[in-house]
């Protein structure tokens, strides 16, 4: 599996990855939460370790914001704070298991497989937030704020993208290929169309525009 490790302890990040890796397992590290967030967001892996109390921005901010971006990667919690309160605060910000320091690295490891199992098994995704939009790709309703958003088919599967990859500059070849299937750029305007429509449908009547253009580069969904 590949693991990333948000850990301001450098000893003890360099332990966990060497545990980690005579098991078998791939890791990255990131020694503050804002570097946690960084990878998590350019990176995908299955399983995420990460320390409660960092400089920068701290584990619980790091994963409530992974989770606002729609990444359901499981998470394991490390932390010296084991009281029943400070559990609870990590699993309700999104943690998926909570272990106190200090730990044996035979029950980090146990605690990380089962996670990955549980992922294995586990239900699919079906709601994606991000800031105040939330998206069910089940009822294919979204909503922001509270408010009903009624999109079209194809505005919905350019925002569904958008969201996946929210706070991420998005090329205009990305969402060809993405969301409209074509290997060629057609040499229409079909996504600068697109782009304003749900631009007006998502932003309007909202202090805070979401949908960005990124001069040069394509398009952005701030969360």
């Amino acid at each position: 599996m590949r693991i990333l490790i948000v850990e301001d302890d450098l000893e003890a990040s360099s332990a966990m990855a060497k545990s980690l890796a005579e098991s078998g397992h791939e890791t990255v590290t990131a020694e503050d939460g804002e570097a946690g967030l960084r990878l998590a967001r350019d990176s995908r892996f299955d399983i995420m370790i990460v320390d409660r109390m960092m400089p920068r921005m701290d584990g619980i901010t790091m994963v409530e914001c992974v989770r606002r971006d729609g990444d359901q990667t499981p998470v394991l919690f490390l932390s010296a704070l084991g009281e029943i309160s400070d559990r609870v605060q990590g699993l309700r910000a999104g943690g998926d298991d909570y272990l106190v320091k200090p730990y044996a690295f035979a029950e980090l490891i146990a605690r990380v497989e089962a996670l990955a199992r549980r992922r294995d098994t586990g239900s699919v995704l079906t709601i994606l937030r991000v800031g105040g939009l939330e998206m069910d790709l089940i009822a294919r309703t979204v909503h922001r704020s509270g408010q009903e958003i009624d999109l079209q088919p194809r505005e919905f599967q350019l925002l569904e993208f958008l969201m996946r990859h929210a706070d991420q500059s998005v090329t205009r070849t990305m969402l060809l290929e993405k969301v409209w299937e074509y290997n060629f750029d057609p040499q229409t305007n079909v996504i600068d169309v697109h782009i304003s429509r749900l631009r007006s449908k998502i932003d309007k009547g909202f202090d805070k525009p979401m949908l960005q253009t990124v001069r040069g580069a394509g398009y952005r969904l701030e969360s």
